[in-house]
């Protein structure tokens, strides 16, 4: 692929596998090249805002489709689920609240432009869309490797979870360090008052009880008391 040429080794691997998953979704219909829209979600995911969605998430993000595929049923369409995974956060600002919204409207315009149905576009855009809530339907297989494989961070080792978590904190430098915390705690609660974080057997068996334990860890460390920097008494 010509267009691979100039890009750094992990990039023109992420093209590749662009192209792959797009050439696949097509089912051998017709379209035009897929390495321009494939570059062009590339400079998405490396805007400066970004610090944790940015394009180390998602190649991990692919990897952990790739890992949950063996044990994916036969009814899973996996070029369509990498094809959501490069769209759920391409466009994403910090400051804004409609980015999954935002992102499955890109997939809604450039997918037909790259060559595939009505339908795989329709489906790529839903999936996109359940990323806000990461809560798929029981039966909905596809939207469970998904959510799964974007969770998966929450199940890491402990310097990688806590690289996240630094990552995540610098992306919302903008946020007042009382309010940042506030709303990150309250969000960790949601996270851990969930039923369940993961939906496919293997990510529930493999990840679960990390992720609580991670996200149970970071948020005693949110919520623990400081030590007051000066005197108690302000006349002092």
């Amino acid at each position: 692929m010509a267009a691979d040429a100039a890009l750094p080794p992990d990039e023109a691997d992420l093209l590749h596998q662009w192209a792959s998953a797009l050439l696949t979704a097509r089912a051998g219909g017709e379209g035009p090249d897929p390495a321009p829209y494939g570059l062009d979600l590339l400079g998405r995911w490396a805007e400066p805002q970004r610090r944790y969605h940015t394009t180390a998430h998602l190649r991990a993000v692919l990897r952990r489709i790739d890992e949950l595929a063996p044990h994916a049923p036969e009814s899973a369409n996996l070029a369509v689920v990498r094809l959501a995974a490069w769209f759920h956060d391409a466009v994403y600002r910090p400051d804004r609240s409609e980015n999954e919204e935002r992102s499955a409207a890109l997939a809604e315009r450039a997918l037909p432009e790259a060559g595939l149905p009505d339908a795989v576009t329709a489906e790529v855009a839903r999936l996109v869309r359940l990323t806000v809530t990461h809560h798929p339907a029981p039966d909905d297989t596809d939207g469970a490797l998904l959510c799964d494989a974007d969770l998966a961070i929450l199940a890491s080792d402990a310097d990688t979870y806590g690289g996240y978590v630094r990552a995540v904190r610098e992306e919302y430098g903008f946020v007042p360090d009382d309010l940042f915390r506030a709303s990150r705690a309250d969000v960790l609660r949601q996270l851990l008052a969930l039923p369940r974080l993961f939906h496919t057997p293997y990510g529930a068996k493999q990840w679960e009880t990390r992720a609580r334990h991670n996200l149970e860890r970071e948020l005693a460390e949110l919520t623990e008391p400081t030590e007051p920097t000066g005197p108690a008494d302000p006349t002092a």
